[in-house]
């Protein structure tokens, strides 16, 4: 939900899609919505640092002690219209933010005879969510989006994020502070979008205003007829640094302080720490790129309802890794780097395209990547070779694609359009979690190398899930 976030047209290959395939009919359907009525039991070795169940009497505003309410078209001094051309007017009044009595918020952006909207925005009055160093900070909240699709969703923006504590009363500072959008939704979709933001604006590393992101449907239903637990991770118990999404415990995004230089990182994260978000915005910037909106048919009063929202921390994470056949620990070899030979998890990507991350039933459990398809990459950084030539990579394999549908899996160095330096090819072994590990010759690898899996195929089709790799000098 960035605060001066324009049109993304950089995400369309990537989100136009998704965004076509989950257009439904205009008619909405309203589901009844249970609520947890308090935050989970703190899980085995975290410490529970923050929380809110939103338990209340109905009508009842949310807690001042944990929030504060945004009001107007923006901050004080701040940029217009919160500096994402967003059009609705926050307000502190219960018709657009209460408690329903039954354990949820509700943020209802509702329209008047006139056409003008009006919202609801909070954020923590703590602005110090920050792992100690070695440790790791999970954010996390379970939430149903606004229950509107198709025309009648068409401008809605709900989101659940994160912002750096210096924009706090400064407002001109961003992207350079940092932002964890952990949540976010756009027009109705049923998808999810996780993003971080960083840097400077336009473009810097963080490719600004759009971010580094992804998205992924949400599972088992739709994001929008169902509550989904929405999670959020800060690593500081691994070398390099490493940021992380999920949505119902699948991890779908991550980034790695490797794909940052170090003053971009350090702004991002060396200051006190970072305040929470809920809102919901009513057009700008990010419902533009999906279809625009809000129009005359766009159909007021469907909340984002929130069930709770908690905050914990645990000692960092450990170096050893469960692969689909074996506990390896992975290695650092003299000069930094992993080494090639131990197994690298496939979802342990520092940055990809087009792919996503799903609990796998392969031996070991886990996960792999997936959903890949013609033209999708995932770059793994300094991976060490040293000095004797790797002969051989492979890969453990999956696929459910269709008749007819098969491609090639490749490794690359150093570029996602290098010269190949090992490929096999993959058409259907059974099914999406029906594994194999399967070979491929590798051209004499030496030295410390950013390695890219890349994917190619001759139909658009999906073909190939990965669970790990490895390469050996035999």
């Amino acid at each position: 939900m960035s605060p001066q976030r324009l049109p993304n047209p950089r995400r369309l290959r990537l989100l136009l899609a998704i965004a076509t395939a989950a257009a439904v009919a205009t008619a909405s359907v309203v589901v009844a919505v249970t609520a947890m009525a308090a935050i989970p039991a703190t899980p085995t070795g975290w410490t529970l640092v923050f929380g809110d169940d939103f338990n209340g009497n109905a009508g009842s505003l949310p807690s001042t002690a944990n929030w504060r309410f945004d009001l107007g078209h923006s901050y004080p001094g701040g940029p217009a219209n919160w500096g994402t051309g967003e059009i609705q007017s926050y307000t502190n009044s219960p018709s657009n933010i209460s408690l329903d009595g039954a354990g949820n918020l509700r943020i209802t952006p509702l329209r008047d005879g006139a056409g003008n909207w009006t919202s609801a925005r909070i954020e923590t009055n703590r602005t110090d969510f920050k792992p100690a160093a070695g440790s790791v900070l999970r954010i996390e909240g379970r939430i149903q989006m606004p229950n509107v699709t198709g025309t009648d969703a068409l401008g809605y923006w709900p989101a659940f994020w994160a912002l750096g504590s210096p924009y706090r009363g400064n407002f001109q500072n961003w992207p350079s502070v940092g932002e964890f959008d952990i949540m976010e939704n756009v027009n109705g979709i049923n998808a999810v979008w996780g993003v971080l933001h960083c840097g400077v604006n336009p473009g810097g590393p963080c490719n600004e205003t759009s971010g580094i992101g992804t998205n992924r449907a949400c599972p088992n239903s739709t994001c929008q007829s169902a509550f989904h637990t929405y999670r959020f991770e800060w690593d500081r118990g691994v070398t390099p640094n490493q940021l992380r999404w999920y949505v119902d415990g699948i991890q779908f995004h991550s980034v790695s302080q490797s794909q940052l230089d170090a003053t971009t990182w350090s702004n991002m994260t060396s200051h006190a720490g970072y305040f929470i978000l809920l809102n919901v915005a009513m057009g700008g910037g990010f419902p533009a790129a999906f279809g625009g909106g809000p129009f005359a048919a766009t159909v007021p009063g469907r909340p984002m309802m929130v069930d709770y929202v908690a905050v914990w921390t645990r000692n960092g994470s450990t170096t050893t890794s469960t692969s689909s056949s074996t506990t390896t620990t992975t290695t650092t070899p003299p000069g930094g780097g992993v080494s090639a030979y131990s197994t690298i998890q496939a979802e342990s990507f520092g940055q990809q395209q087009g792919i996503q991350v799903e609990s796998t039933t392969d031996t070991g459990g886990g996960q792999n990547i997936g959903w890949i398809a013609n033209g999708d990459w995932a770059l793994y950084r300094n991976i060490a070779f040293g000095a004797t030539p790797a002969r051989t990579f492979r890969a453990r394999v999956a696929s459910g694609a269709g008749g007819g549908v098969s491609g090639l899996v490749q490794v690359r160095l150093d570029s996602p359009t290098g010269a190949v330096v090992s490929e096999f090819a993959v058409a259907n072994t059974g099914g999406w979690q029906s594994w194999r590990t399967v070979p491929g010759n590798a051209n004499g690898i030496t030295g410390t190398h950013n390695v890219y899996l890349t994917f190619s195929s001759g139909q658009p089709a999906d073909f190939v899930n990965v669970n790990w790799f490895t390469f050996s000098t035999t």
